[in-house]
């Protein structure tokens, strides 16, 4: 019965795509475009072999197409060594929510700006509360780059591949090898790009800064290596580390200087981290007031600028990255490559964009989800709106399918009031007029998987409650 379905699946495609055993081709690329959509869905939706083949074809589609997973080391690196002028911040972008809707938006974007620098990204945590394993995420994406006619890298980006302070404390070894599996999941979808985030483990009891940032650099050292020794030949995965843990104080560059010394000495030997995340005055999601709204927050640019620059200056990377920055005053970004920021993390204003443009009915089911299930999260002194919107993240993955279910016309509302706001962000970054540079500065790999003839072990879901996003 499952071969039967797989054969129909394939049939369905005909004569927009020819399969002859693990060789594909595009034969009809506009018929193709109008066949994805079924395609993504049963990637996503389907079961047993035939999402396995599904994922693989949008993957082989997107090689012949020219619509490839890369890395952006490259282009950062030659940031850092001032090849390519630090002009411009690359938003990574973490798309939560409606996957290939977000996604298709996206590229619309990108295409009428001529953006090349830029990541799809999506965090330990949002991997779990919303339901999206890597292979289902990177599937989404280049399904809609074929959608929209995108040609190119995709750089593919594991944000806050981050160790749990609190596991680490009781379970150690089980804590890292939990985030060296995940890198071995993510890498073999195409996700190369990674940030390592050790920064939850940074000590500000001991005296010295070296001290404080030993585990940390220690750790982003041996998930360095891990990462070298997964990453496609050809491929230099293009890895982050974190000096101050998103929320907390803001970072310094004496810390920078902490953290990279001793983490240079600690990694014995291959490419070592091409950007550096800090802290300088943000949070993940934002300050949610008592009324449901957002608090204003001050990014301290000087100080992002001189991280930045030391960065490039002193160890040769692209520069600083800035987390936590979607809900920032509209007046913000442009200020960002104005300072020498390498990139910049949006995640939560995409998150509120959709919920603002859901139907009422459909925001009104997530809430009554929540407070079913959810409640006991909701902390003495908590109005209900900010539990809910602290929370409301945690309903993307339970109702995943009901938001893709939503008819064309609501589907289209919400995508065009997405891509509006991408292309506002893509103009105050600056990364306009980039596709060229990000295409110049990658090395194309040609990356074929085997046609599946089996299902793997699904991975277990893991309790992600305490990691950030």
């Amino acid at each position: 019965m499952q071969a039967e379905g797989v054969q129909t699946l394939i049939e369905g495609l005909s004569p927009a795509v020819e399969v002859v055993d693990e060789l594909v081709t595009v034969a009809d690329e506009p018929l193709l475009r109008e066949k994805i959509d079924d395609l993504v869905y049963s990637a996503v939706f389907g079961n047993g072999i035939i999402r396995e083949t599904s994922r693989w074809l949008v993957w082989e589609l997107g090689q012949a197409l020219g619509i490839y997973p890369s890395s952006i080391h490259e282009l950062y690196m030659a940031v850092g060594s001032g090849a390519v002028p630090c002009t411009f911040t690359v938003p990574a972008i973490n798309v939560r929510a409606m996957n290939y809707n977000t996604s298709r938006a996206i590229f619309r974007a990108a295409q009428r700006l001529d953006v090349g620098a830029m990541l799809f990204e999506i965090a330990r945590s949002e991997i779990g509360y919303t339901g999206q394993r890597p292979a289902e995420y990177v599937t989404g994406v280049i399904g809609a780059a074929i959608k929209e006619g995108f040609r190119g890298p995709l750089f593919i980006q594991g944000d806050h591949f981050q160790i749990s302070a609190s596991r680490y404390k009781t379970e150690p070894d089980s804590e890292l090898q939990a985030v060296k599996d995940l890198m071995h999941e993510a890498i073999g979808a195409g996700f190369y790009n990674i940030d390592i985030d050790t920064s939850t483990l940074v000590d500000l009891s001991f005296d010295t800064l070296e001290e404080q940032q030993r585990v940390n650099y220690t750790l982003c050292a041996d998930l360095t290596a891990h990462a070298r020794r997964l990453e496609p030949s050809g491929i230099t995965i293009s890895l982050g580390g974190e000096i101050g843990e998103v929320g907390h104080k803001n970072s310094t560059v004496e810390e920078l200087y902490a953290f990279m010394d001793g983490y240079k000495t600690t990694l014995a030997s291959g490419a070592g981290l091409s950007k550096i995340s800090v802290q300088t005055g943000t949070s993940h999601g934002g300050v949610v007031l008592p009324d449901g709204t957002l608090a204003d927050v001050s990014v301290d640019f000087d100080t992002l600028r001189e991280l930045s620059r030391t960065a490039r200056e002193v160890y040769g990377m692209g520069g600083a990255v800035q987390h936590g920055a979607s809900t920032l005053p509209a007046n913000a970004f442009g200020k960002f490559p104005e300072v020498g920021t390498l990139e910049i993390h949006l995640a939560t204003g995409f998150q509120n964009l959709i919920y603002d443009h859901l139907p009422p009915e459909y925001a009104s089911e997530a809430r009554a989800y929540l407070l079913e299930n959810h409640g006991n999260e909701w902390k003495a002194g908590e109005t209900e709106e900010q539990f809910i919107y602290k929370t409301r993240k945690r309903a993307i993955g339970p109702l995943k399918k009901r938001w893709w279910d939503l008819d064309a016309e609501q589907k289209i509302s919400i995508g065009e009031a997405l891509q509006q706001q991408f292309e506002f962000l893509f103009e105050k970054l600056n990364v306009g007029q980039t596709g060229a540079i990000a295409t110049e500065t990658t090395t194309r790999v040609k990356d074929h998987k085997a046609r599946p003839s089996s299902v793997g072990k699904a991975k277990a879901a893991e309790d992600v409650s305490d990691l950030a996003d």
